[in-house]
């Protein structure tokens, strides 16, 4: 796993870096407020804030969080929605109660962290009954010349992915640790990111 460090000295340039999938976040700019609208959200690994900063308007409150500092004070950084709060947390050891939220959110991290399926034990822990986990996240990671390409400069600035998923073996995970995905988008980038909308199975 990435270690807080590298993601701390990384905080400043990940906005910039994210700039060239531009229309892809455009799409969860515009999508995930229809599904967040009226609830109570986590964000998991926000990063700089900027998907939280986009949607929070449509919910009722949304606390992002990230584990390393330097992200979460990036975050902070520039406007912020009044019902937005930023903190600093471990996907895999949430400081929340049971049923805590009606909605959590984590882009793009699943393949990072060195436990995924616990992060997803934690995420349906900290879900109400019937809540609904957003977990757009990246797939194909060399799938093409330009993903290779991206994948392997991310390597060197020390983003290690500890999965790497095809389309099918990304929804196969989230359902082998029961989640049902309801709506889903594959989404070409420079990584190509498969958006998942999930709720728990019964």
């Amino acid at each position: 796993m990435m270690k807080k460090k590298t993601w701390d000295l990384y905080a400043p340039i990940y906005k910039r870096a994210m700039k060239a999938d531009r229309k892809i976040y455009d799409y969860m700019y515009a999508r995930i407020p229809e599904v967040i609208k009226g609830k109570k959200v986590l964000e998991i690994a926000t990063g700089p804030g900027l998907l939280a900063k986009h949607v929070a308007h449509a919910a009722s409150e949304m606390i992002a969080t990230d584990y390393s500092e330097g992200m979460i004070k990036e975050a902070k950084k520039g406007e912020c929605p009044p019902n937005l709060t930023f903190g600093i947390a471990d996907a895999m050891a949430l400081p929340y109660e049971n049923g805590s939220f009606d909605a959590v959110l984590i882009a793009n991290a699943l393949h990072i962290v060195p436990d995924p399926e616990k992060a997803l034990s934690e995420i349906d822990r900290v879900l109400k009954p019937g809540g609904i986990l957003i977990a757009p996240n990246f797939i194909e990671h060399k799938g093409t010349l330009g993903s290779r390409i991206w994948s392997g400069i991310l390597k060197l600035a020390g983003v290690r992915f500890e999965r790497q998923w095809s389309a099918k073996e990304y929804l196969d995970f989230l359902s082998a640790n029961g989640w049902t995905p309801v709506f889903t988008k594959e989404m070409p980038a420079r990584i190509t990111i498969m958006y998942a909308e999930c709720k728990r199975k019964t």
